[in-house]
């Protein structure tokens, strides 16, 4: 099989399973990485207001692909959404509905191939205490810090994660 067509045919029963398993992760952490990187430059996209109805769709198409190859949907969704020049609180509502919109959609297509399972699904409802958690931590972190001090903690993350994902891939790889 492999992600021919932007990633298209993991949707399909069995796919999946082939060689992409492994450079998967070293993608997703070079994007990560990336867009960390062109963060903390300062660099800020700009998407006009005449070509957010075709760049919209777009971008939902390119996250699509790369979720379907990796299960994550942060790219390029986020730079999207940020490319809006949305103010503070309404990015942080568009990335929270992007991303739950994102994960119903994950968990059709779980169901869809019949790889959705009970154990599975506890597991990831034990994971939303910690990430509750988090969000609630962030949001009190976000109203006590600058705007410029929480982008650059937040990209300086993201470099992180994306090079973690990288050392991680090439372990896999070598091993």
């Amino acid at each position: 099989m492999g992600t021919a067509i932007g990633g298209w045919l993991l949707l399909a029963p069995g796919a999946g399973t082939g060689s992409e398993a492994a450079w998967t992760p070293a993608v997703l952490g070079v994007l990560l990485a990336g867009y960390g990187t062109l963060g903390l430059s300062g660099w800020r996209g700009r998407v006009p207001q005449a070509a957010q109805r075709w760049a919209g769709p777009l971008a939902g198409l390119a996250t699509g692909a790369i979720a379907s190859t990796t299960g994550v949907f942060i790219m390029p969704a986020a730079p999207y959404l940020q490319a809006l020049d949305l103010d503070r609180e309404d990015l942080v509502q568009a990335l929270g509905l992007s991303f739950t919109v994102s994960t119903l959609a994950l968990a059709a297509m779980l169901a869809w191939r019949g790889d959705w399972h009970a154990g599975a699904a506890t597991g990831s409802l034990l994971a939303l205490l910690p990430a509750a958690l988090g969000i609630v931590v962030g949001q009190w972190l976000r109203q006590r810090m600058s705007a410029a001090v929480f982008r650059r903690c937040f990209f300086i993350a993201l470099i992180g994660l994306g090079l973690h994902q990288c050392v991680r891939a090439a372990m896999t790889m070598a091993a």
